[in-house]
């Protein structure tokens, strides 16, 4: 079984389809050409003074990882706000159940946000990561629960191939119970061009591939997460409330910086249930917890 691949003319609709009967599609530049040149400029140079991983096993002793990324570069948020990935995601993690208030029954979808973002650069010699499931982070089981957790995007600053380390994931996967160990021979190494971009789910099974090139491979990855979820990376304490507030709105929420329908998230000001939206808009929120 393969990667399925699409062109960035496709649907949102098409693309959540495939992935959830496959767990991963890949999209031909998912990236413009700016775009991708402009993340190469920022990042590259941060990543040739990123220390290699402390351990040979999972972090990669040849491979250098970047969080903070959208303190980083401003053009993460072309990346997130992209409609392809955020519209995809929301059809995947936002499928409404239904709550009864009272003798009132409601239909309420889940909000999401971002979760993990990191620069990945696998270098020359690096071994291959062992095969996992991203939604591990939270324990999460299979089968167990009736929504997925997460949508991820791995895309490619550099091309990947099967000898650079190209992503492994093995179609399918998503829908094995916690029993079946996954194995080396099942999975298929993602070589995509610069620019394209593999979106997959936090249950598929998935990993760095080995480098046996001579020059590194560098990806750039963030997820979409059910917001009921703790963030895999805290960006209440990597981002200045100073550059939250330059963010549009929407990228803000999708940070974490929101309400949701059920009051998750809210704030308390002046003894009322508050959006952190709000304090967004004073100029004496400086920092978390504290105004001037």
């Amino acid at each position: 079984m393969s990667v399925k691949r699409f062109p960035n003319s496709a649907t949102p609709s098409e693309l959540a389809s495939v992935i959830e009967a496959d767990g991963g599609v890949i999209v031909k530049g998912f990236l413009s050409p700016s775009l991708l040149e402009n993340l190469k400029q920022d990042l590259l140079p941060m990543l040739e003074t990123t220390p290699n991983g402390v351990d040979e096993y999972f972090a990669g002793a040849q491979t250098r990882r970047l969080s903070r990324l959208f303190a980083r570069t401003d053009h993460m948020v072309d990346v997130a706000l992209n409609p392809l990935y955020l519209e995809t995601a929301r059809l995947i993690l936002q499928k409404p159940i239904k709550l009864w208030s009272g003798e009132n029954q409601v239909e309420v979808a889940p909000d999401i946000q971002v979760g993990v973002t990191q620069a990945i650069q696998i270098r020359p010699g690096q071994g291959m990561q062992p095969l996992h499931r991203d939604d591990s982070v939270w324990l999460w089981r299979h089968p167990g629960y009736n929504r997925e957790a997460r949508v991820q995007i791995m895309i490619a600053i550099t091309d990947f191939s099967e000898e650079n380390g190209g992503t492994l994931v093995i179609p399918g996967s998503h829908k094995w119970d916690d029993e079946r160990m996954p194995k080396q021979e099942e999975a298929i190494p993602t070589a995509m061009d610069a620019g394209d971009a593999l979106i997959f789910i936090g249950s598929t099974y998935h990993g760095g591939g080995q480098n046996r090139s001579n020059a590194p491979r560098t990806g750039l990855t963030m997820s979409y997460d059910l917001a009921i979820l703790r963030q895999e990376e805290n960006h209440y304490l990597t981002l200045p409330i100073e550059r939250v507030k330059r963010f549009p709105e929407d990228m803000q929420r999708l940070l974490g910086w929101s309400c949701s329908t059920t009051y998750a998230g809210f704030v308390e000001r002046n003894g009322v249930m508050t959006d952190p939206q709000a304090l967004l808009q004073q100029d004496d929120f400086v920092e978390v917890g504290h105004f001037n």
